[in-house]
């Protein structure tokens, strides 16, 4: 978590969209991603301001001599696998020379600027997933969240024994996690409006969005090799956002007794840009601190730095437009907005429990946090909250109202952080329109 050079928030980029006010993507940011062009060439990225700059191609120009050459290889492929199992230090000194090539200050950035067709409008580009997931685990890190779901089925027990020692998991599915813009088909399932049955099979009439944030595995751990939670930051590359779309009908039928299963697996979405753990530095703040009542955690999830720096000072936000609202040009309304940095549980402290028993995290593995929800209703991360199970519906500016998404809805997530004297730093958008089934 140390800053360097590159989180200087005077520094400035001869690429004037990187000052705009209102960019995700100023200097001090430099998410990686992949982006794919109309000819079919297929490279990593950096964005910045309203750009991407492809990375093998400034390296092919010289710009950014004095990386070694396993980054250098790994600059070549066509997801960013390679590049995050090299680890945290790789990760720092690409951000370095990046950093130096698009500064407005340094004899790189001079060249840089005036080499032609270095960078591309992100409007042109297709951002593909950042990285190949080959394992997905969703965990349930939100108290509030936890709470609320709970009082729904269980008004007595809202929390069951085990939440407040153990974070809550479930493997999600890899192959269903698509990025951002790709169009979410409402499912087919077993809906039962009994709890007791007899089940139907049917289009989930109550498709619902997640808001979660995510972090990508980047170096692994051996199988039989658990990792410290001393040193789970360094097997963590960076953080997309994550939407985890849930049919609540199918869930409420299905999930007793081994969980979430079709009602989860159908689709997630997460976006494009892959915001590193260096360029989030100096937006750490505590981990929630647990009250006299609640019980610490035990030992190998216990850690001084995770305890005083492990959480993300983040500001989610859930939009949505109806197809009306498009229609008839209305901008999209905003559901809520949340903190990341009120989670019952680390990020560290989830992989950290993740490897515990052995299990072995792989380069580009995602890890998702659960509904990101707070104390107040504006700040509930799902519809299954905020409408409290359908029964306060949401009216939109239309005057449309919604219990849960229907067909046509776009649901768009954001994500920003902020700090006094540092520059605003986003995560883009992540974006599904909701089809018929």
């Amino acid at each position: 978590m140390m800053l360097d050079a590159t989180h200087d928030p005077a520094l400035r980029s001869w690429v004037p969209s990187a000052q705009a006010p209102d960019t995700d993507f100023p200097i001090q940011n430099l998410p990686l991603g992949v982006a794919a062009w109309g000819d079919g060439h297929v490279a990593i990225v950096i964005a910045i301001g309203d750009q991407v700059c492809d990375l093998a191609r400034a390296r092919a120009a010289g710009l950014l001599d004095g990386l070694d050459a396993a980054v250098a290889g790994a600059l070549q492929a066509p997801t960013l696998n390679p590049l995050v199992a090299l680890g945290r230090p790789a990760l720092t000194a690409l951000r370095g020379a990046v950093s130096r090539m698009l500064r407005a200050d340094t004899p790189e950035g001079a060249r840089a600027h005036a080499t032609s067709a270095l960078l591309t409008a992100a409007s042109e580009v297709t951002m593909r997933l950042p990285v190949a997931i080959g394992d997905y685990t969703d965990f349930y890190a939100s108290i509030d969240h936890a709470t609320n779901v709970g009082s729904m089925f269980r008004p007595d027990q809202p929390l069951l024994p085990n939440y407040r020692h153990v974070p809550i998991g479930y493997h999600g599915r890899a192959s269903s996690i698509v990025p951002s813009g790709t169009a979410i088909r409402r499912p087919q399932g077993q809906v039962a409006a009994n709890p007791a049955g007899p089940p139907t099979f049917a289009p989930t009439a109550r498709l619902d969005y997640e808001l979660e944030v995510g972090v990508v595995i980047g170096r692994g751990n051996a199988l039989g090799a658990p990792i410290p939670l001393a040193e789970a930051e360094q097997h963590l590359a960076g953080l997309v956002l994550v939407n985890d779309w849930s049919a609540r009908d199918m869930q409420a039928w299905e999930y007793q007794p081994l969980g979430p299963f079709l009602a989860k697996n159908f689709a997630t979405t997460i976006s494009p840009w892959l915001v590193t753990l260096d360029a989030l530095a100096p937006y750490r703040v505590a981990a929630r601190g647990r009250t006299t009542e609640e019980p610490a955690p035990l030992p190998y999830l216990t850690e001084a730095r995770d305890a005083a720096h492990g959480a993300f000072a983040i500001t989610l936000e859930v939009w949505l437009r109806s197809a009306a609202m498009r229609a008839a040009g209305m901008p999209a309304v905003r559901l809520s907005r949340g903190d990341f940095s009120s989670m019952y549980w680390t990020l560290a402290q989830m992989v950290t429990h993740h490897a515990s028993n052995g299990c072995n995290l792989q380069p580009g593995d995602l890890v998702a946090s659960g509904t990101v929800s707070g104390p107040t209703k504006d700040s509930r991360g799902c519809l299954l909250e905020l409408t409290w199970r359908g029964a306060e519906p949401i009216t939109l500016p239309s005057g449309e109202t919604r219990t849960f998404l229907a067909d046509g809805d776009e649901v768009t997530l954001c994500g920003v952080c902020e700090a006094p004297g540092r520059p605003r730093l986003g995560f883009g958008g992540c974006t599904g329109i909701v089809e018929g089934g």
